[in-house]
Order: structure tokens, then sequence, then C-alpha cells
């Protein structure tokens, strides 16, 4: 089979052999297509459009001149193979071959899901690495790959989250065609194959829209990054078009059984329908329709509508990142307050518990991190498959000066206590690539901009934490890693040769035991699972009990002392031991330190 999305912008191979170019310039007077050495001028045939037609084969460069003067890519170009600055490249999304018809997905409440970075995944750091290391993830019990953004991006090394042609995997990884390769190889193996995008801001460096389409911003909304989005102004249309067919495009020509929308809480939008719940509701009417399509939310805001169907037309999203179910281990784990973790320092047991059972820790309570606003929407009703959760992430690992995983940070048998909680919940796990062999490579912030730039990026990364105190001294603020630096960069690539040894090795086991448990015994237990049925509740201060109903009917309990001294005064839990770590097994009243057991009675 052969896929091609079709789009009212961007070079699109003809059957004759040629190939229309389109661009939307609503601010430029003229534009031309400069193609393999030859100019010519392109038609406006409407409002803001301009298109030519011109003997062009795949493989061809091609760029347009914009009123006479600049030079720029195409903003809808499949591949970049000079770079962001570059000229684009005229692909045949038909020239590919795909061999996996019959795969139609797997149900969302069967995901274990695998976050990694293609650069950094692999000594290759390419498409092709990943490909090598898939039965890695199979044999691991893995079920998805999540794949951080693949835009295009400036210079060489790059977290994806500056991508500026959102269309162009990044060329630094591969061609498209091994992008697909890739994706063909996951469905093979009955992996599900994730997308990271980011639909709320465009890179600093390579981004040329300002120049001839100003509209697909907006002074009306801020965000981090400066100027919004356009989703609800003038023009808008054509923005809101730009991202959809950007989402249905990898759906559909690469095969993605899904996409992780990055910090929607940046996404703003005061149209009658949000640009989420359009978004949502034509992933479902077209690649959505035949096959498991999941989307995915990063949202601060804990928006829990998102995430149930409110009224007709609205398709909710398959679930979001359950960012206070990390920073409620975490804290439990390391006692840092520093930070978002002051939200959860005063009774981090009790944050886990509620997260655990109600989806959210914070469902509209007041956040001393954010000042005291309120945060979150209730989230009880839903079921527990709402909720990705995590340990690690690339943004938790990541935005620490030194880039430092749990395992730096944590005491081994308190790592392995979290992993089992997590692992063994309703919940959908996510994990961290090298985090199941507590993988000594740290993951720090890099980039790779230009000259200008590269430096006010290490001095913004450097007084980021200026004010925590570990970094109130300058000199040790001038220890956090260089950005810019390709030593940092190199620094976070993982080491696959020392998954053999050591607490490495035992981890991995540990990993591999606790996802297959999850595979045979909780994972079929999950389809039709009840929202609004679990109950939690502490044992003293660093205890915790959890139970959850079942989709079969069977009823699942935890029981998890999560501090280092022993802890008494635990309910005895009904059904059979599934799991327990070491010297927990059917301690009905007190458990040792950092200790866990599941436990399961069937169906009545």
């Amino acid at each position: 089979m052969r896929y091609l999305h079709r789009m009212p912008f961007g070079a699109e191979v003809l059957p004759d052999g040629r190939t229309r170019f389109s661009l939307w310039a609503p601010a430029a007077e003229n534009v031309d297509l400069e193609l393999e050495g030859r100019t010519m001028p392109m038609e406006r045939p409407a409002e803001g459009f301009f298109t030519a037609t011109a003997e062009a084969a795949p493989g061809s460069r091609y760029r347009y001149r914009v009123g006479g003067e600049r030079v720029v890519p195409d903003p809808a170009s499949r591949h970049q193979p000079e770079g962001v600055h570059g000229p684009s490249e005229v692909v045949d999304p038909l020239a590919f071959g795909w061999e996996d018809d019959a795969w139609r997905g797997r149900p969302w409440e069967e995901a274990v899901v695998y976050e990694l970075h293609v650069g950094t995944f692999s000594p290759e750091g390419t498409f092709a690495g990943v490909e090598r290391r898939l039965d890695h993830l199979t044999d691991l019990g893995v079920t998805a790959l999540e794949l951080m953004p693949l835009s295009s991006f400036p210079g060489g090394r790059n977290w994806g989250y500056d991508g500026v042609l959102p269309f162009a995997p990044a060329g630094v990884y591969g061609r498209p065609e091994d992008l697909k390769r890739l994706v063909q190889a996951a469905h093979r193996r009955g992996l599900m194959v994730l997308l990271d995008v980011v639909y709320n801001h465009f890179g600093p460096e390579g981004n040329y829209l300002p120049l001839y389409a100003p509209q697909f911003f907006t002074d009306r909304h801020r965000t981090p990054w400066g100027q919004a989005i356009n989703f609800d102004g003038e023009g808008s249309r054509f923005v809101r078009d730009f991202f959809i067919h950007n989402a249905l495009y990898w759906l559909e020509e690469y095969r993605f059984d899904g996409l992780r929308l990055d910090a929607v809480h940046a996404i703003f939008d005061d149209s009658e329908e949000h640009f989420l719940v359009e978004l949502s509701r034509r992933v479902r009417e077209s690649p959505g329709a035949d096959r498991h399509v999941h989307l995915v939310l990063e949202n601060v805001n804990n928006t829990a509508s998102y995430l149930r169907r409110s009224g007709p037309g609205f398709e909710p999203y398959d679930a979001q990142w359950n960012d206070d179910i990390h920073h409620a281990l975490h804290t439990a784990l390391t006692g840092e307050s520093a930070g978002y973790y002051a939200d959860f320092a005063d009774a981090p047991l009790s944050h886990l518990g509620r997260c655990l059972a109600e989806g959210f820790a914070y469902q509209g309570e007041p956040s001393r991190h954010f000042g005291g606003e309120r945060r979150g929407e209730p989230a009880a009703d839903l079921p527990p498959t709402s909720f990705v959760a995590f340990v690690q992430n690339h943004d938790q690992v990541g935005n620490r000066a030194f880039g430092e995983r749990i395992t730096d940070l944590a005491p081994e048998e308190a790592v392995r206590a979290a992993a089992a909680v997590y692992l063994l919940s309703p919940q959908v796990p996510m994990l961290f690539m090298g985090e199941e062999w507590a993988a000594s490579s740290p993951f720090p912030f890099f980039c790779d901009f230009g000259e200008e730039l590269a430096p006010l990026v290490t001095e913004g990364r450097r007084e980021e934490f200026a004010s925590f105190p570990e970094f109130s001294d300058p000199a040790t603020r001038e220890r956090i890693p260089d950005p810019s630096d390709e030593s940092t960069f190199r620094m976070a690539v993982l080491d696959w040769e020392e998954r053999e040894g050591g607490i490495h090795r035992h981890l991995l086991g540990h990993y591999r035991d606790l996802l297959a448990l999850r595979k045979r015994e909780i994972s079929p237990r999950l389809g039709n699972v009840p929202g609004g049925a679990a109950l939690y509740r502490t044992v003293g201060e660093r205890g915790l009990r959890v139970q959850w109903p079942l989709g079969d009917g069977s009823l699942l309990t935890l029981l998890a002392n999560l501090g280092d001294e022993e802890l008494g005064g635990f309910e005895a839990a009904p059904g059979r031991l599934l799991y327990a770590t070491e010297g927990a097994a059917r301690q009905e009243r007190t458990l040792p330190p950092w200790s866990v057991a599941f436990y399961l009675r069937e169906p009545e």
C-alpha cells in the first residue's frame, strides 16, 4: 500500500510528472519559485496564496523568493536535506511501498509507552539506529514508542521543541523513507509509534513565517516563547488548517499510531470551537475511523474536560501526561521541595494517593508554585487509563541543571518500589529511554543554534537556576553544562554496553518482570475500567493503600511503604498476592522500608 496526505500547500507531485507548488504568503506582493537553478514567478489565484506548476521530479530542490529579496524554504517542506536555512526537496510519498496494511493498532489500555530522543537513543543517532534496537523494547514489555519531536530544527542537535518546519523530519536523523521504515518495523513487532508534536510555538531560529505570513502569530495572547500562534484572529482559518493537516499528515502518510501534543496550556483560542476540539474531531473522522489512533495531551492546567465526552461532536483525548504523579513520586523519593515540588512536599503520599485513585492531585486547589492560583478541574470520574504515569521523562530529567536521572538522586530500593507502583497501577505507564537499566548517562538540555543566539541560550540557561540556593554562587552556575557545546549532547547518548553489569542488569530484570506481570494480569482487565470507583487512604506519613475496581469486576489493591523506616497500621488486602518487594509478602499489618505489594481479588 502507498499513502499520501493531500494538502492545499507545499509541493505535490502530480500524476503527469510535474509538481504543484503552493505557498500562503498574505503579506507578500510577489513570490518567485527558485527550482534547480531556474526562477519563475508564481501566480496568485486566491487571496494570500501563490502557486506554480513546473517540471520537477522527486529529489528536485526548490525555494521561494519573497518580494524579490529573501529566499526561504517551504514551510510545508517534506524534507530539508541541508537544514532549515537550505532549500526544500520535492518528495513523492507514493514512492514508498508499505507492507503493514493489516496493522490496525492496539487499544489504549494495552499501552506501555517508551519515550525516546532519536539523536541520543543510539550511538548512530538515527532512525535506523532506533530500528536496530526495537527487539530490546519488545523484550522489555513496551507496546508503544513515543518519539520526541522530529520537525526540522536549526543545527545538528536539539531536543526537538525548537522545530520550525513541522512537516519535515529532521534530516540529521535520516530521510523520510528511513522514518517510514522505522514505523513499519515497529508495527511488525506489534509496537505502536506515537509522535510528540508542538503546536504552541516555533523555534527562535529558522522561522521565516513572519516575513510573509505574520498572521501566523498574535499579540492578543502571550506564551513563554513570545507571541502566541494565531488560532482565533484574522487569518486563523489557514493557521488552524496548517496544524490540523500536520496532524493528519503524520497519522496518514507516516502511519503513526497517535500524537502527544506538547504544552497545550500554551495554545490560546477564544473561538467557538477550540482548536483542540476541532483537531480531535478531524482525527477521529479520518485516520481514526478504521484503526486505533491515540491522542495524548500535556497540560499543566489539568483541564480534565478534554478527557471526557462533554457534548455532541467532541471526541475526547485518550489521556494526559500526569505530571502530578511524577511530582508526588519524586518528592517522596528525594525529599526535594524547590520549584513545582513545593506543591507536593507537605504530604507527598497523600498527593500520590489522590493521583493514583483520581488522576490529578490538583483538581481546582490553590497552587503554591503558581502563586496561589487554583489549578485543575475535577477528574475523579475519569478512568485510570486517562492518565499517563511516570517517574522520569525528558522534561523532568532535562529541566534539572545537570540532567540527573532519578537513580542519581534516590537509593536503589526506593527507585525499585516507585517503579512497581506506576508500572502495575491501572494508569498507562511511560518509561524514559534508559530508565529500565538505570542508565548512567544524564539528559541535559542541548541545542545547536547559530553564533548570535547560542551564547544567549547558554547565559539564559544558567540564569534560570540563579534563584535556587544551591546555584546562588556564579561559579557554581558556570558548572552547568553549556547547551551549545557538543559535549553536552554527547554525554546524553545512551551506553548500551552497561546494561549487562551490576545495578543495570538487576534493574533491567526488575522492569522486565514487572511489565510481564502487567501484560499477564493487569492489561487484560483494563477494558471498560470504571472511573470514580477507586479509593485511597494514607497510613501514617509514608504509607499508602489504594484500591481499584477493574474492567472485569476484579479488585486490585496496592499497599506501599515509601519511607526508610518500617511502618505498621496497614489493613489486610483481599485476594491473592500478585507482586511484593522483598519482605513485603503477606505482611498484613507492617511493611518494611521502601516496600510495595499488589493483591488481586478475582471477580465474584
